[in-house]
């Protein structure tokens, strides 16, 4: 759970290097938000995307966990996002939950989902 912690915290700061450390080099980051829900971004390079598009739309983003469940080989993730529009300064805020994948003590996979109930089918588990 301290690999998802800090990643957390690199997402939060916006700390693409952090970020990219401790994932893999084949990184696969399927989201919920950014460009388009459900698009896929790959390794380093699509970690650099996708804080671009976030920047690009949005003058504050924080992921505020609510729960974290240890599946053994797998962490699902449970909490909100909240957000700031960066031309309507509308404030934002979403559920998020990820469902996290891990490989040679790195994440090696990331899943986002809007749907509490959507993110815990995902992973196996109920309520």
């Amino acid at each position: 759970m301290d690999l998802v912690t800090r990643l957390i915290d690199a997402f939060n700061r916006r700390d693409v290097d952090a970020f990219a450390a401790i994932t893999t080099s084949d990184f696969e980051w399927t989201t919920s938000m950014a460009a388009v829900e459900g698009e896929v971004f790959w390794g380093r390079e699509g970690i650099e995307t996708y804080f671009g598009h976030m920047k690009d739309s949005w003058e504050e983003f924080l992921a505020v966990a609510d729960e974290y469940r240890d599946l053994g080989d797998r962490v699902l993730w449970l909490g909100r996002l909240e957000a700031r529009g960066l031309s309507s300064g509308v404030p934002v805020g979403a559920p998020l939950n990820i469902l996290y994948d891990f490989r040679d003590g790195k994440i090696s996979r990331m899943h986002s989902y809007l749907d509490h109930g959507e993110a815990l089918r995902a992973a196996g588990v109920g309520e």
